[in-house]
């Protein structure tokens, strides 16, 4: 009998996004009342960008970025510090079988969005771009 296999190809499951999308809004809830005391958060606005959960739930990886100017980085280790805190308020906010161990990750994602743009917007990219469109007409 052919063992099935844990990792699926198709993406994350109905289920995991639903799961995820909760303890997002939690999080973004518990983060904006409660003040944290740690030094690389003090004074920093934190967004949640994403949350993915694991097949089972039980663990989940929180992508986090400051608003504004900071270090998504230092911000993540911050917040890793803290992680024991924050699963104990997310345990109340939300109704699931298990609180998942939350695991804080850089999100880079606007960063690279930014070096896109700027690569875009350069005057070689620009030309070559205007050149393709003259072609199609």
């Amino acid at each position: 009998m052919a063992r099935r296999n844990n990792q699926s190809p198709k993406g994350p499951s109905q289920r995991q996004l639903r799961a995820g999308e909760l303890v997002r809004h939690a999080l973004v809830a518990i983060l904006t009342r409660e003040e944290l005391r740690d030094p690389d958060l003090d004074g920093q606005l934190i967004s949640v960008t994403e949350v993915r959960p694991s097949p089972d739930l039980r663990v989940a990886k929180v992508y986090v970025a400051p608003l504004g100017r900071g270090d998504s980085a230092k911000l993540a280790a911050g917040l890793n510090r803290c992680a024991g805190f924050l699963r104990g308020r997310l345990g109340r906010e939300i109704e699931m079988k298990f609180t998942p161990e939350l695991h804080f990750h850089p999100d880079n994602s606007f960063d690279t969005a930014s070096h896109v743009d700027d690569l875009l917007n350069r005057p070689q990219v620009k030309r070559d771009l205007d050149a393709e469109d003259g072609d199609d007409s």
